[in-house]
């Protein structure tokens, strides 16, 4: 089931078109009533897998100031005038058509809101702030803007304004700070974010798409009551979508990091359209369904733009950092924070140690740590050699590029040799090294099944087995001369504790 929901996740663009028009023809061939009970369910589901993820300690923390005003500003500052201004030259002669752009414009922030900043991994905990400020703001300043606006008065139920409030963020956020806190006591602060947290961001994507084939399904003889305008409607929508998406784009690129950027655009272009369509319906009576009919076309484009937009994140911000979230936290109150929350042991656990070797006497002498720590810790130890890479060194050679002629398979060929005598080395010393660690040890954590060979650069080739294999410690050995050789290895050990998000244990030769 996982492995469907997250290739779904990574499809939204093909799923929920998909979705809306299944939505649609139920709704047009079955009396679709009884899905408005399911509202609330999908909402939490859609919510609550991200909560589950959510460090809740970081919510009421600041850091986050300069996103939380810049997001409302374009909230309530540009957005609202701007489809103001989208309706008065589309609808100028159809002044309810108008009054479905404002609302549509009006009031920010959904669970959506938080979903997909999750599925772009942006700084969820500003999404929930920015979700629990723009509601409660949108719901009071809602009648001034479309009076003010529109010359028309309504009144907008406060009560249930906060009951959404409470549906989306609070039951969801309690809910998914119980199960983090039984998974994290059960496996281990860093097993839960490994083996746990990672399966949870795809179930929020059954409450995105049940939402959107229940909103369809609502709507859909709305819409299908005036086909005419559907195109006519979409216009206006797509290009104050369009203009939000840019804006806010432009503004977190300019002035917020990664995270919080992305928080800023989600927590700006989704709007709460359930409220409008609500207030459509509600305040305006028959003259109202005619803004309704807008606020319903709206879900088209809004939940579509979100899902490639989700897409386009990398692009436009750079992909995500390893430490661009609260797993490592770095300093000051953030440290405390994570090691309060923590119930794991303030020692870390290391279960898979990965032992760099150039064959050298400081290699031997590095071993003797890596089974010792292997033993410690009951840990796997993987052994470790980078061959040169002979197109590179032919290269270099020659003064000219070759290797970005020469596909990757062809370079592997050309390094085989080196790579299988390099193996046959590292079985033999694992072989003496084991029977030397059995004097002392009941058993060496080195195995011949544990063996990597690559070509390439050291320092790059370590630094990437290490990340990609989840390595919790990374052993090698350096010398205390120098001699020209001795000063390049001693480069190589220096690179990798650089460049390497893994711990570094080097042993210097004495």
């Amino acid at each position: 089931m996982s492995n469907y929901l997250s290739k779904i996740t990574k499809n939204l663009t093909i799923a929920i078109p998909l979705v809306m028009v299944a939505g649609f023809l139920f709704g047009m061939i079955f009396n679709s009533g009884f899905l408005k009970g399911l509202i609330i369910p999908f909402t939490f589901l859609m919510v609550y897998p991200m909560m589950v993820n959510l460090n809740i300690k970081k919510v009421f923390e600041g850091g986050d100031l300069k996103a939380q005003v810049l997001t409302q500003a374009i909230n309530f500052g540009v957005v609202p005038f701007l489809s103001f201004g989208a309706g008065l030259i589309f609808f100028k002669d159809s002044p309810y058509m108008a009054l479905g752009l404002l609302l549509t414009g009006l009031v920010p922030t959904s669970g959506m809101t938080i979903s997909w900043t999750g599925f772009a991994k942006g700084n969820l905990e500003a999404a929930v702030k920015m979700t629990v400020i723009g509601l409660t703001v949108g719901s009071i300043a809602t009648p001034f803007y479309v009076k003010y606006l529109m010359g028309a008065t309504i009144e907008i139920d406060f009560f249930k304004v906060m009951q959404q409030i409470i549906i989306i963020v609070f039951l969801p956020m309690i809910a998914g700070f119980i199960t983090r806190q039984r998974l994290v006591k059960k496996y281990g602060l860093k097993g839960f974010k490994q083996n746990i947290a990672p399966k949870f961001p795809p179930v929020s994507t059954l409450g995105v798409i049940g939402i959107v084939f229940i909103a369809m399904a609502l709507k859909a003889k709305g819409i299908a009551s005036s086909p005419q305008m559907l195109l006519y409607i979409l216009i206006p929508l797509t290009l104050i979508y369009a203009f939000n998406f840019t804006l806010s784009s432009i503004v977190g690129k300019l002035f917020l990091s990664r995270g919080d950027a992305i928080a800023l655009v989600y927590g700006s272009v989704m709007r709460n359209l359930s409220i409008a369509l609500a207030i459509a319906i509600n305040a305006f009576g028959k003259e109202g369904s005619s803004a309704a009919l807008v606020v319903a076309i709206a879900y088209i484009i809004q939940v579509q733009s979100a899902a490639w937009y989700v897409k386009f994140t990398d692009r436009i911000f750079g992909p995500v950092k390893s430490r661009d979230d609260d797993t490592v936290p770095l300093k000051g109150v953030e440290a405390k924070t994570e090691i309060e929350e923590s119930s794991a042991p303030m020692v870390k656990d290391i279960k898979k140690i990965l032992f760099a070797t150039d064959f050298s006497e400081t290699a031997r002498n590095a071993v003797r740590f890596a089974c010792s720590i292997g033993n410690k810790y009951d840990a796997q130890v993987y052994a470790m050699h980078v061959v040169p890479d002979i197109v590179d060194q032919f290269s270099t050679g020659a003064g000219i590029d070759i290797a970005s002629h020469i596909d990757k398979k062809k370079r592997d060929q050309f390094n085989q040799k080196n790579i299988e005598s390099a193996q046959k080395t590292i079985q033999e010393r694992m072989r003496i090294t084991s029977q030397q660690v059995q004097y002392f040890s009941p058993h060496c954590p080195l195995s011949e099944g544990r063996i990597i060979v690559t070509a390439g650069n050291p320092v790059d080739e370590i630094v990437k087995t290490a990340a990609d294999g989840n390595f919790d410690l990374i052993i090698m050995g350096t010398h205390s001369r120098g001699d020209l050789e001795e000063i390049m290895l001693g480069s190589t050990a220096s690179g990798v504790i650089m460049r390497s998000m893994v711990p570094v244990l080097v042993a210097k030769r004495v």
